[in-house]
């Protein structure tokens, strides 16, 4: 029976996985690799949201070096296709049918960092930490990070973070946008199940398309970006029924309110 490297939960409608190699500061090496893609599968057919974690105090140090030495030193020729091991299920989680919550402590460097951007949502405590050291090991980023990283933070601040080796605190991470919350230490995966919770909530049709539509229209020209929200602007309407609007015509639920107006509420 092989080693468990991945747990899988599921609390309701949110799946919570667990990169499980303590030890080893939750490096990913094939094994690791293959049970994430088993629970995205799982998670993209059971959950209405997945939240991502590593246990331990450390989010993911990225690629099993050990690993890929052996890999390297065993003179096998370089097959590009073999990427897929990380594109192809990373994929399923950047633009699957559900959303995805990264709960980000200590390290998330490397391909560590490359699978917090696969998700929708990254939550960092204080203790989370940020670096790309590829430059500094002699290899590339391989998980997607040429364009998920560089997307969120822009070529100047990723060839700051490869070329010097410069690690960014939880702070300065979201300064950056490699995060977008960040929370006391300890209380990443809290925050971040409290945030799935509520994103259950929404219609299904419409995370699917802020999952699945919104990254492939960023990608496209001014005109066809226009034309394909409209396509999946109508595809989601005409899925869901109107007890939502309904609810806050009559009742008001779900009303937006001013930041100052729910600290007064609390």
């Amino acid at each position: 029976m092989s080693e468990t490297l991945v747990t899988y939960e599921l609390e309701g409608d949110i799946a919570i996985v667990g990169i499980d190699r303590p030890a080893k500061r939750n490096a990913v090496n094939i094994a690791v690799m293959e049970q994430m893609h088993a629970a995205f599968e799982r998670a993209a057919g059971e959950a209405r949201v997945g939240v991502l974690f590593g246990h331990g105090g450390n989010f993911s140090a990225g690629l099993d070096l050990t690993e890929a030495a052996a890999r390297m030193s065993g003179g096998a020729p370089f097959k590009p296709w073999e990427r897929g091991r990380w594109t192809v299920p990373l994929e399923l989680v950047a633009r699957g049918p559900i959303p995805w919550i990264a709960a980000i402590q200590g390290a998330c460097i490397g391909g560590g960092l490359e699978i917090a951007a696969a998700c929708q949502i990254r939550v960092a405590d204080e203790t989370g930490f940020f670096a790309l050291p590829e430059a500094k090991r002699g290899i590339f980023v391989g998980g997607g990070g040429a364009v998920r990283i560089q997307r969120l933070i822009g070529y100047a601040r990723m060839s700051d973070m490869m070329l010097t080796g410069r690690v960014l605190s939880a702070a300065e991470g979201e300064r950056a946008n490699l995060c977008q919350y960040v929370v006391p230490a300890g209380e990443a995966l809290s925050k971040a199940k409290d945030l799935a919770l509520s994103i259950a909530s929404n219609a299904p049709t419409t995370n699917w398309a802020i999952c699945a539509a919104l990254p492939r229209i960023a990608e496209m020209g001014h005109g066809d970006g226009l034309f394909f929200e409209g396509l999946i602007g109508g595809a989601s309407r005409g899925a869901t029924d109107t007890s939502r609007i309904a609810a806050f015509i009559e009742r008001g639920e779900n009303k937006v309110v001013a930041p100052d107006e729910i600290t007064r509420e609390d």
